[in-house]
């Protein structure tokens, strides 16, 4: 059979559907093809993503060795402090600066909280039967060579760690199908008169009389009823879904999707700071490991953050390791730094807390708030 020869397709007994508007194409419309089979049984659609090539999970005993360093930062001095709570109570208009800048400092008690963050790149594809009206095309099917395997299509890689999307036809895919919505006629029946060629009139609204008298309508000369504007009379439209032309040119598309995925825990010692305020804040960077495949880290300093590494990866090859390929990984250490301050004003003592390296304040007892009655 010729490949650009339309082949009616209708289930039998159905009447010709009279509802406008895109149709996906039925499922059994499509040649089976293979590596796409679970198209021909309408398993496809986006979201029917499909598993990629097997690859082997990383270990710990493979794991990324940390150099032997001692991270500390020292505690920042009290003029930082100082500072950093008078731009503290600027910044907030019913607070006094007058505190901030007559308090004596007691104490700068500094700790160490670290930030581990996992960043795992992932692509996914998923096909789905696709069709457009046929304008005599070039069709490329099976003729033109055998159908790449979903994974097989070659598409370039986009900006690493950035969400992107794509669709692409597939390759040898494509065929010429009668359409199934006009049963391959062209014309479909009017949605507006259920294919009777008339509507009730819209002067009158049926009553065949003008709306402000007893006089005949002069529109439907007092039947009622008009003919219809949509199908002009003749009860049936040209086809939306193959635009007149009785064939439609189906294929297979893959969608693409790559995505960013997370994964972020702060290692935290024993303070009063809440651990969410951290999260926006900026850390001192100790290090960056990106490859295809990264390791669980060995032998840092601080033994939680060893642990909180080997479950991040583990947790990210678990969760998408099976149902879209993880193009490159990301993981960082950073330092943040946090020092709680103990000063003394007006014979009271207070806290807050100093923290990120762009120094902001925690002051939940400052006692310089002006009372405000709204």
């Amino acid at each position: 059979m010729d490949p650009q020869q339309a082949e009616p397709w209708a289930a039998p007994g159905n009447p010709p559907m009279a509802t406008d508007g895109p149709y996906a194409p039925p499922a059994g419309m499509l040649d089976t093809v293979a590596g796409y089979e679970s198209i021909a049984t309408g398993g496809g659609g986006e979201g029917g993503y499909l598993p990629p090539p097997v690859y082997p999970m990383p270990n710990a005993e493979g794991g990324q060795p940390q150099p032997d360093q001692q991270w500390s930062i020292p505690s920042i001095t009290e003029d930082t402090a100082k500072q950093a709570l008078i731009k503290f109570a600027s910044d907030h208009y019913t607070y006094r600066n007058r505190p901030a800048e007559e308090m004596v400092i007691k104490e700068l008690k500094p700790y160490n909280m670290y930030r581990y963050r996992l960043d795992t790149f992932t692509e996914s594809r998923s096909p789905e039967c696709k069709s457009e009206p046929f304008h005599s095309q070039t069709v490329d099917n099976c003729g033109f060579g055998p159908p790449p395997l979903p994974w097989d299509v070659v598409v370039d890689t986009p900006t690493m760690f950035e969400k992107n999307k794509k669709t692409i036809k597939v390759p040898h895919t494509g065929s010429v199908k009668g359409c199934h919505k006009c049963m391959a006629m062209g014309k479909a029946p009017c949605s507006t008169c259920s294919q009777t060629g008339r509507v009730k009139c819209r002067n009158c609204h049926g009553n065949g009389t003008q709306p402000d008298s007893e006089d005949r309508c002069d529109q439907c000369l007092g039947s009622g009823i008009q003919s219809c504007e949509s199908c002009s009379g003749c009860g049936r439209q040209t086809c939306t879904e193959c635009e007149g032309q009785g064939q439609l040119f189906c294929y297979i598309q893959l969608t693409i999707k790559w995505e960013n995925n997370k994964f972020e825990h702060i290692v935290e010692q024993q303070c009063e700071l809440p651990t969410k305020v951290l999260k926006k804040v900026k850390g001192q960077n100790l290090f960056t490991d990106q490859q295809f495949q990264v390791f669980p880290l060995v032998g840092f300093p601080e033994p939680r953050i060893n642990q909180v590494s080997q479950q991040g990866i583990q947790e990210h090859w678990a969760q998408f390791g099976k149902k879209s390929r993880i193009i490159q990984q990301r993981h960082t250490v950073e330092l943040i730094p946090v020092t709680e301050v103990h000063f003394q004003w007006k014979e009271k003592d207070h806290t807050y807390f100093v923290f990120g390296t762009e120094n902001k304040v925690k002051a939940p007892d400052y006692p310089g708030k002006i009372c405000t009655i709204l």
